[in-house]
């Protein structure tokens, strides 16, 4: 039996002659946060149900919670708590309402007091006779983190989890998660927001349903090379278009009144910041949002 809770070889699926996941390896240890990154389409959502059993892979091997997935992958479902980019629980029960559901659904033992146990963990005792579906974003994804824990999974499968969820309550969602997996629970988590990425012991970047790098968040930042300057002052749009347009510049971007470019060639953007003395220019390090336009970049241009 593998060591890892995740634990996949060479994983491929194709829909028609279209590959999704092409040639996929991945490990992920017990009570890790490792979080999925990507653009869309670039074959997140296909491998979480891959990996949860509601989809079968057209090749490779490995296994997920110990259970192989080609041979046994109807019998994972039961062990995962596996979060959709949607709300999809019925709109019309109650918060209590369902999460009894859920429970029954799962068979679970003493099934009146594991539902207030879930709630007093979620914080959603003052909401139990609110309607699912009168919810804010914010509370629905707390009520769907609560129904995917519920029967006590070893393993979270969450598909981008607080997609349209304001910053406050992203913030609250992600400090459930890392109160679960201080107690051992393991968590795969598909995400757009770079902060997010970076509350992640170790991110996975896919692009064409490949793994294009991975580690921890410092160590792919430091892997990409990649080298940013950073200017402020007056005009900073108007320079911004015409740096892009410039040899070795793959990126400029404006935050405010500040002005951020990146590229591999250093004599290149040097020459640009002395090109261009009006503005402040200073090097700072990359953030993961340089890194990954840097990464999608490098794909489409090798495409």
């Amino acid at each position: 039996m593998s060591d890892y809770v995740i634990d996949v070889h060479d994983l491929r699926k194709n829909f028609g002659a279209r590959v999704v996941v092409d040639g996929l390896t991945l490990q992920v240890a017990q009570g890790e946060i490792c979080g999925f990154l990507g653009a869309n389409g670039s074959g997140k959502t296909t491998t979480i149900r891959m990996l949860c059993g509601l989809l079968v892979p057209d090749g490779g091997s490995g296994t997920c919670l110990g259970i192989d997935l080609m041979r046994d992958a109807h019998l994972i479902r039961r062990q995962v708590g596996y979060m959709t980019q949607r709300f999809s629980f019925y709109e019309d029960l109650s918060v209590k309402e369902t999460l009894d559901f859920v429970a029954a659904v799962y068979q679970v033992p003493a099934r009146a007091r594991a539902v207030a146990e879930v709630m007093t963990l979620m914080g959603l005792n003052d909401r139990a006779t609110q309607l699912a579906g009168q919810l804010s974003g914010g509370w629905k994804q707390r009520l769907a983190l609560a129904a995917c824990v519920l029967h006590q999974p070893k393993l979270l499968l969450l598909d981008e989890p607080t997609a349209g969820v304001d910053a406050a309550a992203r913030r609250e969602f992600w400090d459930l998660i890392h109160d679960l997996a201080a107690e051992g629970l393991t968590v795969l988590v598909s995400t757009h927001y770079m902060d997010e990425a970076q509350r992640c012991k170790r991110i996975v970047y896919l692009s064409n349903g490949q793994i294009v790098t991975q580690g921890t968040p410092e160590d792919v930042r430091r892997g990409a090379h990649l080298i940013t300057f950073e200017a402020i002052g007056n005009g900073v749009e108007e320079s911004a278009r015409v740096l892009r347009r410039l040899p070795g510049v793959e990126s400029a971007a404006v935050f405010g009144n500040a002005l951020r470019i990146a590229g591999t060639d250093r004599t290149a953007l040097q020459r640009v910041t002395e090109q261009n003395p009006t503005l402040n220019w200073r090097e700072v390090e990359p953030s993961l949002e340089d890194v990954f336009i840097h990464l999608l970049t490098a794909v489409q241009e090798d495409a």
